[in-house]
């Protein structure tokens, strides 16, 4: 393996996606990493945690020394194995530690020991996050931010998947965005969601790109936060709001949450997971039972009960369509109307999901 520099090109690194060595405790890396990184530990938590409290009460050089006890022999052995694996698998990677010290000089040291030349990040992962936090405002200060709007529905997200250059804020955060938008697989982290997003919108920019379209959302997308800066951009945006018919809005429906998240729970878990799908769904009511009121909350749940029922009757999901209607004229198509008004963003086109897909993909194209 040719030898390469340690960098502090940090740039360079995420927009291409480089593989990235994390040899961070667990810990750390369940609070916040890279996409792509992969979390080789130098140490588990308990080793970290007990090397931290030697570090505090007998300094530096007793805190090596005792990492160096606790990390030997044929522990040492397993974990530089798995090292040179990633090394080797990934010639053009790099490795990092929390700040660029010890831990990942120590892999470093051990990978050169054992005859790989493996460089590492300067400044570890703090001054990456660092470089992240402080960029998103140039990114979008570079861009003009445009929003796809409509009710509850309409098929915004269809309009951001069929746009190659749009980002998809909901695919980041592993949510749909609604009551009823939490999908089986985990969302990731806080600091991960916020990662992911800075660096889309830097490769966004890198792309040369001049107009930025991302789907209306909230300040949250399940328990992930907008970045600030973001949301700040987001509040003034202007708008291509979708309107579609209620019967369309039916059929995304009940494709999103009756057929797809169906497949999904059964995916994970089985034979189980018709049962969880619908125990998930029934949930989401129950959390929005004062919003509805207490008459019309049991009239729907009685109502998705007895379409799952059915459907597992004749495997037929249309049965949903019932409370799927009531939901959004009722409950979603109110609260929409209110928050459309109350936005400050200009609203420059009205159209189906077909026109505005065909409005963004224009200005993308022109810019």
């Amino acid at each position: 393996m040719a030898e390469r520099d340690d960098t502090d090109d940090y740039r360079a690194l995420l927009l291409a996606g480089t593989p990235l060595l994390d040899t961070r405790a667990p810990v750390e890396f369940a609070r916040g990493a890279f996409p792509g990184a992969v979390n080789l530990p130098l140490m588990d938590d308990n080793e970290r945690h007990l090397v931290g409290i030697r570090y505090k009460q007998a300094g530096q050089q007793a805190a090596i020394a005792l990492g160096e006890e606790l990390v030997a022999d044929e522990l040492k052995a397993q974990r530089l194995a798995a090292w040179q694996a990633f090394a080797t698998a990934h010639p053009e990677g790099y490795l990092y530690c929390f700040r660029g010290g010890l831990r990942s000089q120590t892999v470093q040291r051990w990978l050169h020991e054992a005859g790989l030349e493996y460089p590492l990040v300067l400044g570890g992962y703090k001054a990456v996050r660092r470089y992240l936090v402080d960029e998103l405002p140039h990114s979008l200060a570079a861009m003009r931010t445009v929003l796809v709007a409509g009710r509850t529905g309409s098929g915004k997200t269809r309009v951001i998947e069929a746009l190659p250059d749009a980002v998809d804020l909901e695919g980041l955060a592993h949510h749909r965005g609604s009551t009823f938008g939490q999908l089986p697989e985990p969302q990731p982290s806080q600091i991960d969601f916020e990662n992911a997003v800075g660096i889309a919108l830097m490769r966004a920019q890198e792309r040369g790109e001049h107009t930025l379209v991302l789907e209306d959302e909230g300040h949250l997308i399940g328990r992930c936060a907008l970045p600030e800066a973001l949301r700040e951009v987001m509040t003034q945006a202007p708008l291509l709001v979708v309107e579609e018919s209620v019967e369309s809005r039916i059929a995304v429906v009940e494709e999103d949450y009756v057929i797809d998240l169906g497949r999904r729970y059964r995916e994970r878990w089985g034979a189980e997971g018709t049962q969880l799908h619908q125990q998930y769904l029934l949930e989401g009511l129950d959390r929005i039972r004062k919003r509805l009121g207490g008459a019309a909350h049991v009239e729907l749940r009685a109502e998705m009960e007895a379409a799952f029922t059915a459907q597992d009757r004749d495997n037929a999901t249309s049965h949903h369509q019932g409370w799927i209607r009531h939901l959004l004229v009722k409950y979603y198509d109110p609260m929409y109307d209110y928050q459309l008004e109350r936005r400050d963003g200009q609203i420059m086109a009205r159209g189906s999901r077909q026109e505005i897909t065909e409005q963004a993909r224009t200005m993308l194209v022109a810019q």
